[in-house]
């Protein structure tokens, strides 16, 4: 128990849902693969936990993660009720009077080589930044689909991500996982957690009297936080002086037509103490209101989102809004000995945005990677992985709030409190001091896998408002006969998707009606 043999290593997982499928299923896709590592998995979930059901936005890299584990697209797309997500769309979030700006997954035009923000600000009375650079937002306003059923798996016309059902891709992914990556499934309850004499984890006492022996622990348990949290004490550092929304209120919405269109993005609508979300699946809408119980009470809360789906043109109701009560926050350490939290065990902010599952597989990828192959080798990759992801965390933080402290709404102190100075972390106030001054570019970059890259930045600041000075690109002018040619170069290609793309619907009926391909 001293140490991790690298021929008899053990990986337990407690804790199922998106977070532990997701973590068993790249492990397993590295491991599996070898015969020769000796690597075990095993996942260990009580049998009377539900789903939280609001993880149902994912990132681009979600793609990259299905395809490294073995999965095929269309057989996920019609097994999780998946659709396409390319981007968000922001409504009332800077005046509250009815305007909307995106935030669309893909770059804009030649983003590498020349940065256009800059020059669109000339015509930014004319065109948004997103439409100016991208089609993104066009696109996503058809309704229309990233691709056509001609493109292959997981390539793109457009760059994109999924809205899915939370508990069917958990459902999935635990089929997949057992059946083709040899994860080894236990629904039992943990009754108690023994440590060796130097304070590791060594066994997981089940309620069957079954003892479960492992070497490296993966906490999936959620907000119960089994082992990180009520284990090893290791804290939380909350961040509601930052953001405040710490309940949410989900629901499940009806189309009002069996043929109503699938939203390209999540809609994030602006509400008095929060904000309401609604993504498209093919066979319903996924509808909730996360708010701040300090500027809001619950009754109050369930009216605004009735209202929402009242005035949405929704269909029936085909569940009661359940709430989510959370603590917004993250640990002070997510790697403590022989234990490594994952998912809502090792933090959880607030919904917007979707970083819930892109954390998720960003953590699981690197304990893949960089797997200690002993105990003396465990504590320096203990301390990377606690560097790396606090600093994740806090970009993820700065990114939220900069959705909020640019929002210029008076109709609420939920608003006039989020501009508050003593709220705004010192990182994201410097940022905005050189952002006034000059556009979010590529330098802005602290790491090299950025959450949230400076395109997205720039489709945020433009969009809520921020307009940096010109004077300091005076001497790039030389540049600007280019950038209108991109410019144009953009307009047309937008044009061209417009007439060739097809709707989401069409394209995931199209979807459902063909052969599954083969990885």
């Amino acid at each position: 128990m001293s140490r991790l043999d690298p021929t008899t290593r053990h990986l337990v997982i407690v804790g199922g849902g998106s977070a532990g499928w997701l973590t068993a299923a790249l492990l397993g896709a590295e491991f599996a693969a070898d015969p020769d590592s000796g690597v075990r998995i095993t996942l260990v979930e009580s049998p009377q936990i539900p789903t939280v059901g609001v993880g149902e936005g994912t990132w681009p890299s979600m793609r990259g993660t299905l395809k490294r584990i073995g999965i095929a697209e269309t057989e996920f797309l019609r097994q999780c009720d998946a659709s396409f997500k390319q981007g968000s769309r922001f409504i009332d979030w800077v005046s509250g009077a009815g305007e909307e700006y995106f935030h669309p997954f893909t770059p804009p035009v030649a983003f590498q080589q020349l940065n256009l923000a800059p020059y669109w600000q000339a015509y930014r009375d004319q065109v948004s930044y997103a439409d100016a650079v991208c089609g993104q937002a066009q696109v996503s306003r058809g309704c229309l689909a990233p691709k056509m059923l001609s493109t292959a798996e997981y390539a793109f016309a457009l760059n994109y991500g999924y809205h899915l059902d939370a508990a069917k891709f958990a459902t999935f992914l635990q089929r997949h996982c057992t059946k083709k990556l040899g994860v080894v499934h236990r629904r039992e309850r943990i009754t108690r957690i023994q440590n060796d004499p130097d304070g590791y984890i060594a066994l997981l006492h089940m309620e069957s009297g079954v003892q479960l022996q492992g070497d490296l622990f993966v906490d999936c348990s959620g907000a119960a936080a089994l082992l990180i949290g009520k284990h090893y004490g290791i804290g939380v550092r909350p961040q509601g002086r930052t953001l405040f929304n710490d309940r949410a209120l989900a629901t499940q919405v009806a189309y009002a037509q069996e043929d109503s269109p699938i939203a390209s993005c999540t809609h994030s609508s602006a509400r008095d103490a929060g904000w309401v979300w609604d993504i498209g699946l093919p066979s319903r809408r996924g509808i909730g209101y996360t708010y701040s119980s300090a500027h809001s009470g619950d009754a109050q809360a369930e009216q605004v989102l009735r209202d929402y789906i009242q005035r949405g043109g929704g269909g029936d109701l085909l569940s009661e809004p359940r709430q989510i009560r959370f603590n917004p926050g993250y640990r002070e350490k997510f790697w403590h000995r022989n234990c490594i939290a994952i998912g809502m065990a090792a933090g959880f902010i607030e919904p917007l945005e979707a970083s819930a599952l892109v954390m998720v597989e960003k953590s699981a990828q690197m304990l893949a990677e960089q797997l200690p192959p002993n105990r003396a080798a465990m504590a320096a990759v203990e301390r990377r992985f606690n560097r790396r992801f606090s600093a994740h965390w806090q970009r993820i933080i700065d990114f939220l709030k900069l959705h909020y402290v640019l929002s210029k709404r008076e109709d609420s102190d939920y608003w006039r409190d989020h501009r508050t100075a003593a709220g705004i972390p010192d990182s994201l106030r410097e940022a905005l001091e050189i952002w006034r001054l000059y556009p979010a570019s590529l330098n802005d970059a602290l790491m090299a896998d950025e959450l949230f890259p400076a395109a997205s930045y720039q489709y945020v600041l433009s969009g809520m408002g921020l307009v940096s000075a010109t004077e300091a690109f005076s001497r790039r002018r030389k540049d600007t006969a280019e950038a209108e040619r991109l410019f144009r170069e953009n307009a047309e290609q937008t044009r061209k998707m417009q007439r060739a793309l097809p709707t989401n619907r069409n394209l995931l009926r199209q979807l459902r009606e063909v052969a599954l391909p083969t990885i």
